[in-house]
């Protein structure tokens, strides 16, 4: 549970599904499949979509790379927080976005899995917010010739570490998207 007093809601949380975020990304294809599949059963549920955006000087705001990725459409009514760091809570309005909607749990998909996701699942426990991994709606590029392990390993390794956090009074895990429960 939570421990943030009155948010018993939940949102999908979508990270950085751009063009030039996720356009060599390890399973493109099927991640941003998955999240489409998510953001259609969050709206049919009710449940909030709030999307976030990075901006930098690959992103710059208004171009292509900066662009969602074409197969995800954001309503007009859902949030979009821009953000300039990796943790998507960090010197944004992702807080009072989810503030003012009652918002205590994450359901936590996008790229890249070893900047922003990692980042921003733990700025939410720290934060006081349960957070759910979906660990197969998240993915990253491959990063191997500087020194990281292949995209798949940083995947499966993001997705076992995150199964098994916790923090006091909060709840963590990773579940497949078949699995996601929105009202958990």
């Amino acid at each position: 549970m939570t421990t943030l007093d009155n948010r018993p809601h939940t949102a999908l949380l979508v990270i950085d599904v751009q063009n030039g975020v996720v356009g060599q990304a390890h399973e493109r294809d099927k991640v941003v499949a998955n999240i489409g599949t998510l953001v259609e059963r969050a709206r049919a549920g009710g449940v909030d979509v709030v999307w976030v955006q990075h901006n930098s000087e690959e992103l710059t705001r208004d171009s292509d790379a900066w662009r969602y990725v074409p197969e995800l459409t954001i309503d007009d009514a859902e949030p979009v927080v821009q953000k300039t760091f990796a943790d998507s809570f960090e010197d944004t309005d992702l807080e009072s976005v989810l503030a003012d909607r009652g918002i205590g749990r994450l359901v936590v998909t996008g790229a890249q899995t070893d900047e922003c996701i990692r980042s921003t699942l733990h700025g939410a426990i720290v934060r006081g917010y349960d957070a759910t991994l979906v660990g197969d709606a998240h993915t990253t590029e491959d990063l191997s010739t500087y020194g990281a392990p292949t995209p798949d390993l940083v995947i499966a390794h993001t997705n076992l570490y995150w199964k098994y956090h916790t923090a006091p009074g909060r709840t963590a895990g990773t579940v497949d998207t078949a699995d996601v429960d929105f009202g958990a």
